[in-house]
């Protein structure tokens, strides 16, 4: 299981949660879920969004990838949906780390800090490791990984 770390009084993150989990956000007042892994991931729950909106939880699946956490368009969509759902809010991904990541960015822009620091400092943090491939001297190629 799973630990569900508040990260302020509007988001939490963790990785996969279990039903169990899903009852215990709901009893806590928890409005949403937001699901950043892809279908393919393994260790998924089963039928996810049914037992949350069985529970009264309002329900997004974003499929995210890693790669997607360097792009700022797609990231826009990602932090426009944060900011619709409906508040306390948790976001959820395989191991935790991806949704720190964006919820870390999410705040940190949100706060008007630039979207290059505030991925910097992800970096700094160990939440993701990029890699610069230099093809010649006017391209690259920045590769987002997690550790």
């Amino acid at each position: 299981m799973n630990i569900v770390r508040k990260i302020n009084e509007e988001l939490a993150i963790a990785g996969q949660i279990t039903p169990v989990q899903l009852k215990q956000i709901a009893d806590e007042g928890y409005s949403s879920v937001l699901n950043l892994r892809l279908s393919d991931e393994k260790g998924l729950l089963t039928q996810e969004q049914e037992q949350a909106e069985y529970l009264g939880l309002y329900y997004i699946n974003l499929p995210t990838k890693v790669e997607d956490i360097n792009h700022q368009a797609t990231l826009s969509v990602i932090f426009a949906t944060i900011a619709e759902l409906p508040k306390p809010t948790l976001i959820h991904c395989d191991n935790s780390i991806r949704s720190a990541a964006i919820v870390l960015l999410y705040i940190a822009t949100k706060q008007g800090i630039a979207f290059e620091k505030a991925l910097q400092k992800t970096i700094q943090l160990g939440l993701i490791k990029i890699n610069a491939i230099n093809l010649d001297l006017n391209t690259s190629i920045i590769l987002v990984s997690l550790d």
